[in-house]
């Protein structure tokens, strides 16, 4: 603890001018991360304002919203190259001027394709701007470079800023329009840009590192193959799924966008995602619980919004509110991982038994309670429990990624797979899922109970069929929310009781974060290869590599 804390009074940021008061230096790039993480193109707690003014459909709203995740996920396998290439200077000003401009375009176009296709870029860019602000003050978080305790603050922050970036989205909007959001945005994003004009000056540590061998256009085809997906997804109910010739065309198109990438990577030297990456076991559990995970919490995006308006009906201030139960529990599961994980090093078993007995009991409160007259006081425990189950499994899955026995260059291809997973597989596929399941469940218990309650409709009741008709959709609602409920709480438990069965309970964190002059020499020494080639300018740029101290 002693040496802790002298290292946190010590710590310092060069690239922030000297008159800045070295304690607040820290809290102005928590400040800007939580400014980029409010930007990202579209936004979808915004999107029944935006379907109503620009004449789009919601799943074009969301195709774009989506758009902005896959960039950023997509934006995991190069950020350390970013960072040894660029100066924070040049980082911050280039991802603020970058998100201006989309910002800008998301604000006057009804163009689907461009609206996706910039919502992509600005999740790129919110991802480099994001990791290069984190990156400057992780010796102030963590002074021992503990991976467990770096990944509990980094779910405190994007997790905390999902739930904070809804409320204050859907107040603005309720108050103003949706466009101003966006110049809310701007003039954030305006405001990052002076101040690394006035505080922030040009600093290197190390020598620039160049941005060759990089597969950009295995990156292009891994962002394709992940939009078929959501398109799939997204559109497959608008569409009648492979009935509609756009879904099959989607459908082919991810097929041959994989084949190529999976055929391009047994030869490529430098794939944009090894194939030792996708072969690692713990990357495979990983992923699977994953998905496990959020198909079990994605009740939130087919039920949740549906239970609130049409039977308790709340409005979307009301709606959003619940949000600020989902906060809690977010922090309550960083506290706790803290404590639990990083400090007392409880095992991953231990840990990920934890996470999906939270989503148990989230999932075993609403199929007991769900009624047309929940108080919302009630929704606490809920909530609460599914913000800690997905924080909780979260932190616990990255930690064991970085704990997968990788280099530090195919662990951040690891971190891209973990994106493709948990931001957007998991959002769109368990839904779709879900939703389907929930539609056919819906039109069986309909039928079931229209044909009783007409049964017992005679002369001397006298119920209009408008009246039947609303009485039967809204009791089938109810009984086909408890009936789905259910099934995921019967697979939450098998899967509890398959981690007790089969699980090793001997494996704790212990993951150190190499230092930046080791991590440098790791993608250094990958680009060797390239002094072979005859273009000489490639070979006059990296003979200047063997000049550089590490050091």
């Amino acid at each position: 603890m002693g040496t802790a804390t002298i290292q946190k009074v010590k710590f310092d940021i060069p690239d922030v001018s000297n008159y800045v008061p070295r304690r607040l230096k820290p809290w102005i790039f928590i400040a800007f991360v939580l400014i980029f993480q409010l930007s990202g193109g579209v936004y979808l707690a915004a999107a029944s304002n935006m379907v109503g003014a620009t004449a789009l459909m919601h799943q074009d709203i969301m195709m774009a919203g989506y758009a902005s995740l896959i960039g950023m996920s997509l934006n995991f396998a190069v950020m350390f190259r970013l960072k040894f290439r660029f100066s924070l200077r040049t980082s911050l000003k280039t991802c603020s001027v970058a998100l201006i401009i989309c910002n800008l375009i998301c604000l006057h176009t009804t163009s689907v394709p461009l609206l996706v296709a910039t919502c992509f870029v600005a999740g790129w860019f919110r991802m480099w701007g994001t990791f290069a602000c984190n990156t400057t003050i992780q010796l102030w978080i963590t002074p021992k470079r503990d991976m467990a305790e770096w990944f509990c603050f980094i779910y405190l922050i994007v997790q905390g800023s999902m739930q904070l970036d809804g409320i204050a989205i859907v107040y603005t909007t309720f108050w103003t329009s949706w466009r101003y959001i966006h110049w809310l945005v701007i003039g954030l994003l305006s405001l990052i840009f002076l101040l690394t004009t006035i505080l922030i000056h040009h600093h290197r540590s190390m020598p620039k590192l160049p941005l060759f061998g990089i597969d950009w256009l295995g990156s292009l085809l891994w962002g394709a193959f992940m939009m078929c997906i959501v398109f799939i997804c997204l559109y497959g109910d608008h569409y009648d799924w492979w009935q509609s010739v756009h879904i099959r065309t989607a459908t082919l198109f991810a097929i041959v966008a994989l084949c190529i990438n999976i055929w391009r990577m047994r030869f490529l030297r430098h794939p944009y995602i090894a194939p030792m990456v996708w072969k690692n076991r713990i990357i495979i559990k990983t992923t699977l619980l994953y998905l496990f995970i959020d198909f079990l919490v994605s009740t939130e995006h087919v039920f949740e919004h549906t239970f609130s308006e049409a039977i308790l009906g709340y409005d979307s201030v009301n709606a959003i509110s619940l949000n600020w139960y989902v906060l809690i529990g977010v922090l309550f599961s960083c506290i706790f991982c803290y404590e639990v994980f990083a400090k007392r090093r409880w095992s991953f078993k231990t840990m990920t038994i934890i996470g999906f007995t939270f989503a148990a009991i989230y999932l075993a409160y609403f199929y007991f309670f769900i009624d047309y007259n929940l108080e919302k006081e009630t929704l606490f425990i809920p909530l609460f429990f599914r913000g800690a189950a997905v924080v909780t499994c979260s932190i616990c899955f990255l930690t064991a990624i970085s704990q997968a026995g990788l280099p530090f260059p195919n662990f951040a291809q690891a971190l891209t797979i973990n994106g493709f997973a948990s931001a957007v597989l998991g959002s769109t596929v368990g839904p779709a899922i879900l939703g389907e399941i929930f539609e056919r469940t819906m039109t069986k218990n309909a039928m079931l109970i229209g044909s009783s309650m007409t049964a017992v409709n005679t002369q001397a009741t006298h119920i209009p069929l408008e009246q039947l008709y609303g009485m039967v959709q809204q009791h089938a609602l109810i009984v086909s929310m408890k009936e789905v409920f259910g099934w995921l709480l019967i697979i939450a438990l098998f899967v509890i009781v398959l981690l007790l069965i089969i699980a090793t309970d001997t494996i704790r964190p212990s993951a150190i974060h190499p230092k930046w002059s080791t991590i440098r020499k790791g993608f250094k020494n990958s680009l060797k290869i390239y002094r072979r080639l005859p273009i000489p300018f490639v070979r006059q740029r990296l003979n200047t590599l063997n000049q550089d101290n590490d050091e």
